[in-house]
């Protein structure tokens, strides 16, 4: 039998102004240099006393951490927050006597934050049946999702595993390309208690009339017991378009809505193949109502046993009520409120956390497991978000990361500072990587957010601690969300495909 196949060099991007330095902090040093030099320039001692404290202070507001941001991100991040809460901006409620749409008549969705634009479409998907699309018209992307099974990588052989990697691989790399519409792709799990009211259903359906009584109570016992017991997952394939990048092939397809939605179903239908050998099932691609329904049960964790068991009803040829889903208009939460590190939502409570360092010793596939761990005090949800680059932005992009810190090598040997280990490795990784591209391979950007949500507020900090645990158990560094914790939630929590902005513009 083979070897199992390791994965690594993961490269975070270089985000700092100068160095680490962020813009503000660079000021801070640069003010610093000034104060400390007055003192000499006056030949004051009296100068001294005041420029020097105020120069170690400038100093330490720069350079320091703490919980992995500096001072001036951390008043950034604050002052930010206390000017939302004072005009309320960080306390959402419901519409529910929003006007009505005067072409359709219908009220339009109504989500919190950075979700207000969203609007969920409906296309045909080529087949029959209707798509649900997610559409941001600020951004001008389209989204669409896929609910996925998969067989997992942990109960088969190193090969199959390594193969599955390799088909996963090739289909990202398949739209690192100039042309490609596909801005966006993003895989999204949630891990949450089991209600078991798919299994009782199902039972129900296949339960034979001649079937003991005995063994009718007996198996009702063992489903009441069990089914509450369990935990199951929801993993969601989210493929994000762009139309500004697929502007000419949405005017040849109509143009507007109509042209984005039709130019979408196009790509979504190309991908199954691929998918297939990954070993990816799609279920089925998510109705207007399948969409809600998923944003519906995030918002408000206890809908799940309700929806589940009225979706298992739907399922009989016979039902005549209401059908599976959730009106879209009724997908946002009555409530919700942004705090600076927790989102509280129609009665749960969520936390939400970046994975700021990948593993920096090579893993096997299944490095993540731990992190989706059930739970029964909690469920977690993680994406994974994949943004392909086009070969020129790869070219320039790795060029730019080589420059920098080609850069801070020549500034740390004029100042007579050593390089650390840490510094010689990802120089090498930056290399590697630039060669790779240079070879044919995709260049991706990446990122994973995780969320964390209770209905007991009591649990929090225990649900918090544990997912902490697992991740370092999975060689992750994670970092709370301090400030974002909405945008957090709408990555980490909806399967809507969202990425994180570049900068925080306020709740």
């Amino acid at each position: 039998m083979s070897q199992p196949a390791t994965y690594g060099g993961w490269q975070s991007e270089k985000s700092g102004f100068i160095g680490r330095l962020s813009g503000p902090g660079f000021a801070m040093v640069a003010v610093a240099s000034v104060a400390a030099l007055i003192p000499f320039n006056l030949g004051s001692w009296r100068a001294a006393l005041v420029c020097v404290p105020i120069s170690l202070l400038l100093l330490l507001l720069a350079f320091g951490r703490v919980m992995g941001l500096s001072a001036d991100e951390w008043i950034l991040l604050a002052v930010r927050h206390q000017i939302a809460v004072a005009r309320k901006h960080n306390i959402f409620l419901s519409g529910a006597f929003a006007p009505r749409s005067a072409k359709t008549g219908e009220q339009p969705m109504d989500l919190p934050g950075v979700l207000a634009r969203q609007r969920i479409l409906e296309a045909p998907d080529g087949l029959g049946g209707r798509l649900g699309v997610a559409h941001d018209p600020v951004a001008g992307t389209y989204t669409a999702i896929a609910r996925i099974t998969f067989p997992g990588l942990a109960l088969v052989d190193t090969d199959k595993q390594a193969s599955r990697v390799a088909a996963w691989a090739q289909f990202l790399r398949s739209y690192c390309t100039e042309d490609s519409p596909i801005v966006r792709i993003a895989v999204h799990q949630r891990c949450l208690p089991d209600d078991g009211a798919a299994l009782r259903s199902w039972t129900t359906r296949h339960l034979a009339p001649e079937a003991p009584a005995a063994a009718v109570t007996a198996l009702s016992e063992l489903m009441e017991g069990a089914g509450p017991a369990a935990t199951t997952r929801e993993t969601y394939l989210s493929v994000t378009l762009s139309s500004s990048r697929a502007r000419l092939a949405i005017k040849g397809a109509g143009g507007g809505q109509v042209g984005a939605a039709a130019v979408l179903v196009r790509e979504v239908g190309t991908m199954h193949a691929a998918l297939s050998t990954a070993s990816l099932q799609v279920v089925e691609w998510l109705t207007p109502r399948g969409v809600a329904q998923a944003v519906r049960t995030a918002y408000e964790p206890t809908a799940q046993l309700e929806l589940a068991t009225r979706n298992a009803a739907a399922q009989n040829p016979d039902w005549t009520g209401t059908p599976a889903g959730v009106t879209p208009e009724l997908a946002g939460p009555a409530y919700a409120v942004t705090n600076m590190g927790t989102y509280e939502h129609d009665g749960a409570w969520t936390v939400s956390y970046q994975v700021r360092n990948w593993p920096q010793s090579t893993v096997y596939a299944t490095f993540l497991q731990p992190v989706l761990r059930p739970r029964q005090n909690a469920r977690r949800s993680m994406s994974l978000i994949y943004e392909p680059m086009g070969p020129r932005r790869a070219r320039q992009e790795l060029s730019k990361e080589k420059a920098k810190r080609s850069s801070a090598r020549y500034f740390r040997t004029k100042t007579g500072r050593d390089e650390s280990e840490d510094e010689r490795r990802e120089a090498e990784v930056a290399r590697r990587q630039d060669a790779a591209r240079a070879a044919g391979q995709g260049v991706l950007r990446m990122t994973a957010v995780l969320a964390v949500t209770v209905t007991d507020r009591a649990e929090l900090e225990t649900a918090c601690a544990e997912v902490t645990a697992d991740a370092s158990a999975a060689g992750l560094e994670l970092r709370r969300m301090w400030g974002t914790q909405d945008v957090g939630f709408a990555t980490a929590a909806l399967p809507l495909g969202q990425g994180l902005p570049e900068r925080r513009m306020g709740f």
